[in-house]
């Protein structure tokens, strides 16, 4: 999770885009408008939550691996982390 007050405000306007961005097919959805510009916009959220998930990604990576580890269990337990985090990520 991004910690600085600057980090913290760029996610989380991503987000209130992306609910934007939801809200707009929700109504495309309702008012029955055609498959084209509905795949548009749900390409256009994937997009948007790629994107949040890289940003949020990389502070994580920062954080945990911007500063050296206590031990060598602690490495080890960051790289799990991490590649169960880019594993769920890729799917």
């Amino acid at each position: 999770m991004p910690h600085s007050p600057e980090e913290k405000k760029k996610v989380l306007a991503r987000v209130r885009r992306i609910r934007g961005q939801c809200d707009a097919l929700d109504r495309a959805l309702e008012a029955g408008a055609d498959c084209g510009p509905v795949l548009q916009q749900i390409a256009a959220i994937r997009g948007a939550v790629n994107g949040l998930m890289s940003e949020v990604m990389e502070a994580h990576l920062r954080e945990e691996f911007g500063r050296p580890a206590a031990s060598d269990e602690q490495r080890a337990e960051r790289v799990r982390e991490m590649s169960g985090l880019i594993r769920s990520y890729l799917k």
